[in-house]
Formats: C-alpha cells, sequence, structure tokens
C-alpha cells in the first residue's frame, strides 16, 4: 500500500512540477539552464549535500527523538489547550466534503509540490543565490524543528481530544496513513513543520517576486492552505502554526544571513576554476 501511496504521490507532484515550469520558468531560462547547469550545480553542491546529510540524520533520529523526549518529560500538550481552548473544534464545525477533499488534497500533494518546485524554478535562475538560501532555509527548518522536537513533548488535537476532533484526514483518504506514518511522530506537533517549510517557500517566493511573481501569487496561496489544512484535518494546534510561522521566518533571515557571509561557493570563486573556463581554456588550447 505504501508503495501505491508513493507512485500516487510521484506521478502527481511530476505532473504539477511540469505545468508549473510551463507557466513559471519558461524556455529562455530553460535554455540558459541547458548552457550553465554545471556552474550552478557546483554553486548549489555545499547547500545541498549539508540538506541531504541533514535529513539522513532526520530519519535517523525519528528512532530515538521520542525516548530523549521523554527523559526531558516537558509535556506542553495541556498548556497549548488551556491558553487555545476549542478552536480546532470550531474550525471542523465549517467541515464539508468538498472543502476535506480539498485540504487532504493540498496536506499530502499540495506541501510536496510546495518543496519541490522552487528548487527546480531556483535553479532555473542564473544568479543561484535563491537557490542556496532556499536549500539553506531548509536545512535550518529540520535542524531546530528536531531541536524542538526533542525538548518539547506536544499531542495534536486528534490525539488530545479524538471524541471531539475528527481525523479527516485519515476518515477519508484511510490509505494516506501509510505515508505520514512514516515521517510524523504524536508527539511531534510543536511546532508545525508543514507550516514552516511552507512559509519558508511563501516567504522566499515573496523576496523573488520580481523574478517570479506569478509564483509569489501561488506560493502564498498554497503557503496559506498547507497552513489551513494542517488545523482543519486536526493534526496541529493553532499555536503550533504560529510557532511554525515564526520558525520559517527565523529560518529565512538566518539562511540570508549565511549565505551572504559564510558561503563555501563565494570563497571558492576566484579561487577555484569554473568548469565553463575549464571548457574555454582547453578548447583555446
Amino acid at each position: 500500500m505504501l508503495a501505491n501511496v508513493l507512485i500516487q504521490l510521484a506521478l502527481v507532484v511530476t505532473f504539477m512540477t511540469l505545468v508549473s515550469i510551463a507557466l513559471f520558468v519558461g524556455r529562455y531560462r530553460l535554455r540558459d539552464t541547458k548552457v550553465e547547469w554545471r556552474d550552478r550545480l557546483r554553486a548549489a553542491a555545499p547547500a545541498t549535500v549539508l540538506l541531504g546529510a541533514v535529513l539522513s540524520l532526520n530519519g535517523l533520529s525519528r528512532q530515538f527523538v521520542p525516548e530523549i523526549s521523554w527523559l526531558i518529560d516537558w509535556n506542553l500538550t495541556w498548556a497549548i489547550y488551556d491558553i487555545e481552548g476549542q478552536f480546532i473544534v470550531w474550525l471542523q464545525s465549517l467541515e464539508t466534503p468538498a472543502v476535506t477533499a480539498y485540504f487532504s488534497f493540498i496536506y499530502i500533494y499540495g506541501y510536496v509540490f510546495l518543496l519541490v518546485f522552487p528548487v527546480i524554478a531556483y535553479f532555473a535562475l542564473s544568479n543561484t543565490r535563491p537557490l542556496r538560501e532556499l536549500l539553506t532555509a531548509y536545512t535550518l527548518n529540520y535542524v531546530l524543528g528536531t531541536v524542538l522536537y526533542i525538548l518539547i513533548i506536544a499531542y495534536g488535537p486528534r490525539n488530545m481530544m479524538p471524541e471531539l476532533v475528527d481525523a479527516l484526514l485519515y476518515d477519508t483518504y484511510p490509505q494516506y496513513q501509510h505515508l505520514t506514518r512514516q515521517v510524523n511522530r504524536n508527539t511531534n506537533v510543536f511546532p508545525s513543520l508543514h507550516t514552516s517549510l511552507a512559509a519558508t517557500v511563501s516567504i522566499l517566493a515573496f523576496h523573488t517576486r520580481s523574478v517570479y511573481p506569478k509564483w509569489a501569487v501561488v506560493a502564498s496561496i498554497l503557503g496559506l492552505s498547507v497552513v489551513i489544512s494542517t488545523m482543519y484535518l486536526g493534526i496541529h494546534w493553532a499555536i503550533d502554526v504560529v510557532a511554525g510561522v515564526v520558525l520559517a521566518y527565523v529560518c529565512v533571515e538566518l539562511s540570508r544571513l549565511l549565505v551572504g557571509r559564510w558561503s563555501v561557493y563565494e570563497w571558492a570563486d576566484g579561487r577555484l576554476p569554473s568548469l565553463s573556463s575549464i571548457r574555454n581554456r582547453d578548447s583555446d588550447s
């Protein structure tokens, strides 16, 4: 069942990405990318390798993070409930089949697309800084998010009060449990990484709106939809979402600072020859 869900996810996200490349990137940027892709790949390599390492460690850490969290035993579930009350219950009172279908699609497919497409869109730019900032911000989200998950235990609304909050995603599409079970833990809802990563993309899309104006609008709508979906589906509290937005802002600002100040690519630029210069030198000789 998991394999079928993953295949379906890959097909849908691939289709959405191809359509978006045609709508937002355009053939002129693709033409330039065909010539410059090696240098762009070289520029983004340090941030890409770091992100890959963090994702690998994050996958391994899921096995022992809950144990460490229970040793610390800082459970904020009731504190969150005391502050927020039954906001999620009220939000789910607006439930309709069409709305549930939309937010379920957004939570699974829209979210993955929102994270994947900007990598391709920014890789299509001659200026590699937006791509490096994006990859760095992703890395920071996972690092800081994992630290908070270790420190804080918090159950989501559907686990805290199952008699009042419906697990709409799983009630409507039970096959999605096979996918979310691989990446989510019941005690890791504060902050919402769905929110933080979606907001990260939306913020960076706003910063690059002069380059991709239409994508900035779409990213904002999708990002907001992801945020609402986490609450509407009973997965996160509103406080988790607020914390996720704050985390996104911090990660974006840190990424802009780090990429501008401590960049392996910019350090190497001028010291190490680029692939294009090597090719030109070889052709001249």
